[in-house]
């Protein structure tokens, strides 16, 4: 096992199941989720944050990942659930659904971060999960491809944007862009820049994009 990812001791005998999304921050698109269950009997070397990992080493775990996992989901919430339950609890919820997806019910879910959606199973938060447990390293590469591959697909159908290369993040070109082209229908109105860009008034909570999960957990299942 990666040596980064072994301080996190589990119980023997429980499906655990690693949860983490991709997404939180863009200004575009759906925020994505995975939970994976790993084989313990079938171990996938380098594991890791998926932030840390280069795209080509991303994309091969991803394939081990599918093919060695127990049971693995992706999940999403799009970007009408982010502007209608803000960014945390559509998050939240997309974790839930990663969750009811997984073909083999966890035990236990370990949630990247410091707060957990409400689940009916037992759950725990753990900062900094995608760098010390192998299952949420596994559903950040997953959760990260999907998403990716997805950005680079929407780049083609909204072109002028640069979202292939900065996947949705407000960065100078695609804050140059929506002040140039305007907000499309992927944009998230919720969100201050693409309000501004389309005219509105900003009355967003600052800390939506940024804060962690709060405690209503927010069952939506």
């Amino acid at each position: 096992m990666n040596q980064v990812l072994m301080e996190w001791i589990l119980p023997e005998g429980e499906f655990v199941a690693g949860v983490d999304e991709v997404g939180r921050g863009p200004l575009c698109g759906a925020v994505v989720t995975a939970a994976v269950i790993l084989d313990p009997m079938r171990p996938i070397e380098g594991l890791n944050d998926s932030k840390k990992l280069t795209k080509a080493r991303r994309e091969e775990l991803s394939v081990l990942i599918r093919e060695r996992a127990l049971a693995w989901s992706i999940a999403r919430a799009e970007v009408e659930e982010i502007d209608q339950l803000n960014i945390l609890h559509a998050t939240m919820l997309a974790m839930q659904r990663a969750v009811a997806g997984l073909s083999i019910k966890p035990d236990r879910v370990l949630v990247d971060g410091n707060r957990c959606p409400i689940l009916p199973m037992p759950s725990e938060p753990v900062i900094k999960g995608d760098s010390r447990v192998p299952a949420i390293a596994a559903a950040s590469i997953l959760a990260k491809v999907a998403r990716d591959r997805e950005m680079v697909e929407l780049d083609q159908i909204y072109p002028g944007y640069g979202l292939a290369s900065h996947k949705g993040y407000a960065t100078p070109v695609h804050l140059q862009a929506l002040r140039d082209l305007g907000a499309t229908i992927i944009h998230r109105r919720s969100f201050a820049p693409v309000r501004e860009a389309l005219g509105m008034v900003v009355e967003v909570d600052e800390t939506a994009a940024t804060a962690d999960f709060d405690d209503s957990g927010l069952a939506l299942l």
